[in-house]
């Protein structure tokens, strides 16, 4: 007999197959794992016609049971059901123990038809030779949060939104000892909560040597300009 074109439907995979009838059901479960990923042992094989009946395709010899006994007819379905316990089963649609391919960065750089490639030849982004550099962009920004905050050296502000922490700017500019580009700006605090006496490593930026640490340097975001007079602290005593 000629062979048969199936369609082999499991949990892992679903393809056209073509079956010869002369095969054993034992033939045909050996054929079926490659496809399927299931063992012959664990495979539940029917066969669902035309009309919906779903057939098993089980016998208690299964050596000496031929497909060639079974209705076959061009492109039916051939389920087969794994019978294993889920836990006992491979997770093929899992990738978390599958290494990843990383394509090394000089090779990327290598390829014509990349996305990297493309900008290049565009002059986009960073290749563009009229853009200013990632470093520039930033100090750029800190210098227009400085302006448009309107920071200078000796006006009152507050530090973090935190009406307790109110001092007057003694500095702004790069603090080399600091990492980081761009310009900080240099608070006195009113109250010793600082983190320094308004040196950095060595460096003076304002005022003298103290024990008293008032000072800290925080970005130009941190910081809110406005009337922020010094808190009388025994204000509210004077009310009791």
């Amino acid at each position: 007999m000629a062979d048969v074109p199936l369609y082999v439907v499991s949990d892992y995979a679903a393809s056209e197959r073509r079956i010869t009838p002369s095969w054993s059901i034992s033939q045909l479960k050996a054929k079926l794992e490659p496809v399927t990923g299931i063992p012959p042992s664990c495979q539940q094989i029917f066969l669902k016609t035309s009309s919906g009946e779903k057939i098993a395709v089980e016998a208690p010899n299964e050596e000496s049971v031929f497909l060639q006994q079974f209705p076959l007819a061009p492109y039916a379905e051939l389920q087969v059901v794994d019978t294993r316990p889920v836990s006992a089963r491979p997770n093929f649609s899992s990738t978390a123990g599958v290494e990843k391919y990383v394509l090394p960065e000089e090779e990327y750089e290598k390829k014509t038809d990349s996305v990297l490639a493309w900008k290049k030849a565009q002059q986009l982004g960073r290749f563009d030779p009229n853009a200013p550099s990632l470093e520039q962009a930033k100090i750029a920004a800190i210098s227009q949060e400085i302006e448009s905050r309107g920071i200078a050296v000796g006006k009152r502000c507050r530090v973090g939104e935190d009406d307790t922490r109110r001092g007057e700017i003694k500095y702004v500019g790069e603090v080399k000892e600091i990492p980081g580009i761009g310009a900080w700006v240099g608070v006195q605090l009113d109250e010793p909560v600082g983190k320094n006496d308004g040196s950095v490593g060595g460096t003076r930026y304002w005022g003298e040597d103290s024990e008293v640490k008032r000072g800290v340097f925080v970005r130009p975001e941190r910081v809110e300009v406005g009337d922020y007079p010094v808190l009388d602290d025994l204000e509210d005593m004077e009310e009791i």
